[in-house]
C-alpha cells in the first residue's frame, strides 16, 4: 500500500497517474495547500520543502522499513524503479527518459508556474512579468514540440515517466496563455496521453477536492507570503 499526499495540482497528477498506470494500491491522503495542510508537523516529516506530492511506500521492494519519498520528479523515479515500468533500464534509454523529466523538473514546471502566478494570481499585474513568463512557456512548448517530431511520446516509442511528468503541465495551456494548435507534434501527443485510461482515472480521482482547489484571498497569503518562519497569516 502507498499513501499518497496529494493535492489536484499538476504536480499531483503526475503520480496518480503513474500509480493508475502500474495499477499500484494506493490511497489518497488530502494535503489542502491553501488552508495550510502543509505546514502540518506529521507532513513535513515526510516532506521537509512543505510542497506535495509526496508519498510513503508501506510495502518497498526491500522488505523494510516504509519510504517515505518527496519532490514528484523524485517519486516518479522511485516507483519506475520500484515497478521496474515507464523507466527503462538499458543506460542510453533512460538517460534520456531522464533529461526529459529533469526539463520538465527544472524548465517547464517552474516557468508555467510563474506564468500561472504573474498571469492569475499576482495582486497587480506586472507587464514585464507576465510577457517574461509567457514568453518563456511558449519557447517550452517548441523545444517540447520539435522533440516529438517523428516520435510517438517524449523518449521514443514508449510511454515513460517522462509523458507523465510532463503532460499535467500541459492541461492548463489556454491559462498559460497558449495555442495548443500551434503546436501540431505537442498536441498530437497531448490527445494520445490524454485519451489513455490510466489518464482519465488519474484525473477523476482528483475530482472530490477540485473544486476546493480555487486559490481564495487567505489561500494566496499562505501559498505566495511564505519564509523561513512558515506562512504568512
Amino acid at each position: 500500500m502507498i499513501d499518497l499526499h496529494y493535492w489536484p495540482t499538476p504536480n499531483g497528477h503526475k503520480i496518480t497517474m503513474f500509480l493508475e498506470e502500474a495499477g499500484l494500491e494506493y490511497r489518497i491522503l488530502p494535503v489542502d495547500i491553501s488552508a495550510g495542510d502543509q505546514f502540518k508537523p506529521e507532513f513535513l516529516a515526510i516532506a521537509p520543502n512543505n510542497r506535495m506530492p509526496a508519498i510513503v511506500d508501506h510495502t518497498p521492494a526491500d522488505g523494510g522499513e516504509p519510504v517515505p519519498v518527496f519532490e514528484s520528479g523524485a517519486i516518479l523515479v522511485y516507483l519506475g524503479e520500484k515497478t521496474g515500468r515507464f523507466l527503462p533500464a538499458e543506460p542510453r534509454a533512460r538517460k534520456t527518459v531522464m533529461e526529459w523529466l529533469f526539463w520538465q523538473v527544472g524548465g517547464l514546471g517552474p516557468m508555467a508556474g510563474q506564468n500561472h502566478h504573474f498571469v492569475q494570481y499576482a495582486p497587480e499585474r506586472i507587464p514585464y512579468a507576465m510577457d517574461r513568463y509567457v514568453k518563456e512557456t511558449n519557447r517550452l512548448y517548441g523545444v517540447l514540440d520539435r522533440r516529438l517530431e517523428g516520435r510517438a511520446f517524449i523518449a521514443g516509442d514508449a510511454y515513460t515517466i517522462a509523458d507523465m511528468a510532463c503532460y499535467p503541465w500541459i492541461v492548463p495551456w489556454k491559462r498559460q496563455q497558449q495555442d495548443l494548435d500551434a503546436f501540431p507534434n505537442m498536441r498530437r501527443w497531448f490527445d494520445a496521453v490524454r485519451s489513455r485510461p490510466a489518464t482519465v482515472r488519474a484525473y477523476e480521482k482528483g475530482e472530490p477536492w477540485t473544486g476546493r482547489a480555487a486559490v481564495t484571498e487567505e489561500g494566496k497569503k499562505i501559498l505566495f507570503g511564505q519564509t523561513a518562519a512558515g506562512p504568512a497569516r
